[in-house]
């Protein structure tokens, strides 16, 4: 039924036992049909190796691999070469989570912007998606992700056209704004660059009228829901650990923001996810 197309899984503050209990509570929602899929993004080599590892395990279970530019300081060639040779691995689905964070600067820009490029390089060479983290950085991001060719032609040739929303079909540059923050206007650029959305937890919060607003005005072909887990839990489990089990609130609030029925927003938002990685059940 739902998609959660953003969670950790691999996070590095769960135990071993928490994160076991985790799986076997995910396991059990996907026999009760309350879950179809989630995936395991990774955010070092680390957590990208333990992706791979929970994909394998896990039927429901996909994974991404990457460096986030948090973890850009720690970086080097022969990191790069493993993350390729973990991006081969039997679904391993995207390159990421990737790109730039000028909030918290754990790593220094330049870094972060060098190795933002060497992976946005990465998923064009290897002709897969890319998960795409921006924080505060909005249109230092874009322009990056247009001089690396990530919205060109070429790129944009290497997958199927995917519905416009208007009956029609449109470009698919496989390029996922992660918890989108930004503003509608953006949105739209993006969408028309061949961008996909993704909306999480915060879009069920009191005062982000601002991404009530994305939703209002990006057709839902365009929209992915996720959780970020264990970050951002939607409300009213705000301020708890969040779990994939958590999705359906963002995708209610999604299918409220539209008007739709939740099992009308689920559907499609999966429909959505399965395009943008690649699965085919």
């Amino acid at each position: 039924m739902l998609f959660d197309s953003h969670s950790h899984f691999n996070n590095e503050d769960m135990t071993s036992l928490e994160r076991q209990a985790l799986f076997t509570a995910v396991d059990n929602a996907v026999k009760e049909g309350k879950l179809s899929y989630a995936m395991d993004i990774g955010f070092d080599l680390a957590s990208s190796g333990m992706a791979a590892e929970h994909a394998a395990a896990w039927p429901w279970c996909y994974g991404a691999v990457g460096c986030h530019p948090h973890d850009a300081k720690d970086m080097d060639e022969m990191k790069l070469a493993l993350i390729r040779g973990l991006a081969a691995k039997d679904k391993i689905v995207a390159i990421g989570e990737i790109g730039l964070d000028f909030h918290y600067d754990h790593s220094e820009r330049d870094v972060q912007r060098e190795w933002f490029r060497k992976q946005i390089r990465l998923a064009n060479e290897l002709k897969m998606p890319m998960v795409i983290h921006s924080r505060e950085a909005d249109q230092e991001t874009m322009g990056i992700l247009k001089e690396e060719g990530a919205f060109s032609e070429e790129r944009k040739s290497m997958f199927p056209l995917r519905p416009d929303g208007k009956g029609g079909e449109c470009p698919d540059a496989r390029v996922l704004l992660h918890c989108f923050s930004g503003s509608a206007e953006l949105g739209k650029q993006y969408v028309k660059l061949g961008a996909t959305l993704s909306i999480a937890g915060p879009v069920t919060y009191k005062n982000n009228r601002k991404t009530v607003q994305v939703v209002e005005e990006i057709p839902i072909e365009f929209l992915l829901v996720e959780t970020d887990s264990p970050y951002l839990t939607p409300v009213p489990f705000r301020g708890k650990r969040n779990t994939p089990l958590f999705v359906e609130l963002t995708a209610a609030k999604v299918a409220e923001i539209k008007g739709i029925t939740l099992e009308e927003a689920a559907e499609k938002t999966k429909e959505n996810a399965m395009r943008f990685y690649g699965i085919r059940e």
